[in-house]
């Protein structure tokens, strides 16, 4: 079998490190085969892939140095920053816990659902950190701290890619390959400034008409912190192609703004031209789960139901929305749902146990919480368990 297409076919079956493999063997050969290097960058840059869209870490020096602020005092319901009163007739503060921003615990865990943002420094050191380093957690530590690293790692020889050496100007004039390029040096070598020349130089070649470039252009400008320069490069690729995925980022920028309320319309905005898109309705659900909006979040959580009856966010925040609105029977029904598609861990087993106590189906609640208990990975996870053992204990 031809080695290349034996490399293609580990590729589409997502064995990459075989694929790479076979790759380094060909170019051992032949250094100059351009098919075979832009494959092993690709096997490579899927390796430490992360996706742009869901995972957003918020470090302390963007919360404590952010500069973008508009007004000091927002007023209630256009702002992230400030916790929002209980709109709709939800559930009180007095009977859903909070995080420490003044918000509900939502059924999903999420980045920056948990810690929400702090008032002051002396909370921002509180909060846990990410990264391996004693500096505070920015955009270039915390969860990008390994792919610096990653080329060093996959090549015990050195790195695939010299950047240093590398002619951006002679790639970026080559479209097949200055692609698959920019996102091996986005993803997984994490240089976000050759990242950004080689993404300019190719819109430029491109006559700024390639709506591909101008996303990328964005991602790079928002990993800087540049924000208002990312909406203007994701607000040019609207007008040139409308997808899916540039109006999540542009939602991203704004929400980093803080201007819910902007994003929120870019959503709907995004909803006329792709109805039921499921993305974008647990976007919108999402902003009104932060503006502590409960009654509204879960009506579009419901609307995501209705086109995909196997997400588990969804599931899950409309069950914990219904267990604090004092209804455990109705939430223990979306919990075994989540059961039976497959879903076991201890935070599950947990809500079950609770569930069935306070729904009387007194002989499951023991014997959830144990198998919590089994399913718990750390500390704090078991410390949440015998708590609520000890509830039902004191309770009963």
């Amino acid at each position: 079998m031809d080695p290349l297409f034996l490399a293609w076919s580990y590729l589409r079956r997502r064995k990459l490190q075989q694929c790479s493999d076979i790759c380094s063997k060909i170019l051992q050969d032949s250094p100059y085969d351009q098919a075979a290097w832009s494959l092993k960058t690709r096997a490579l840059t899927e390796m430490v892939y992360v996706d742009e869209v869901e995972v957003d870490q918020e470090g302390i020096a963007e919360m404590m140095l952010d500069e973008s602020s508009i007004a000091q005092v927002a007023r209630p319901g256009t702002s992230l920053r400030l916790p929002g009163t209980s709109q709709g007739g939800g559930p009180t503060p007095a009977v859903r816990p909070m995080t420490q921003s003044g918000r509900p615990i939502t059924g999903f865990v999420r980045p920056n659902t948990q810690s929400g943002r702090p008032g002051t420094m002396e909370q921002a050191i509180k909060t846990p950190r990410t990264a391996s380093t004693a500096r505070p957690v920015t955009s270039a530590s915390g969860r990008f701290i390994r792919l610096g690293t990653a080329s060093m790692l996959t090549n015990p020889d050195g790195p695939f890619i010299n950047l240093s050496r590398l002619n951006l100007a002679k790639y970026s004039k080559k479209p097949n390959m200055s692609r698959t390029l920019f996102e091996f040096i986005f993803h997984h070598e994490n240089d976000v400034k050759n990242a950004l020349d080689l993404a300019a130089q190719a819109t430029e070649h491109a006559q700024f008409k390639d709506w591909w470039w101008k996303v990328q252009l964005g991602k790079c400008y928002y990993r800087l912190g540049l924000y208002r320069e990312a909406e203007k490069q994701f607000r040019s690729a609207l007008n040139h192609q409308e997808v899916v995925d540039t109006f999540l980022y542009l939602a991203k920028v704004y929400q980093r703004l803080d201007q819910p309320i902007t994003a929120l319309n870019l959503f709907k905005q995004g909803l006329d031209h792709f109805p039921g898109e499921v993305t974008l309705l647990t976007g919108i659900a999402r902003i009104h789960e932060e503006m502590n909006n409960i009654s509204s979040a879960t009506e579009y959580y419901k609307d995501v139901l209705k086109q995909d009856n196997t997400h588990v966010e969804a599931i899950a925040c409309i069950g914990s929305n219904h267990f604090y609105t004092d209804q455990p029977e109705i939430a223990l029904r979306f919990y075994r749902r989540l059961l039976q598609m497959g879903v076991y861990n201890c935070q599950l087993y947990n809500n079950l146990g609770l569930c069935c106590f306070y729904a009387q189906q007194y002989d499951m609640t023991l014997s959830s919480f144990e198998r919590a208990l089994t399913l718990a990975n750390n500390d704090e996870e078991q410390a949440d368990v015998w708590y609520n053992i000890g509830h039902v204990g004191v309770v009963s």
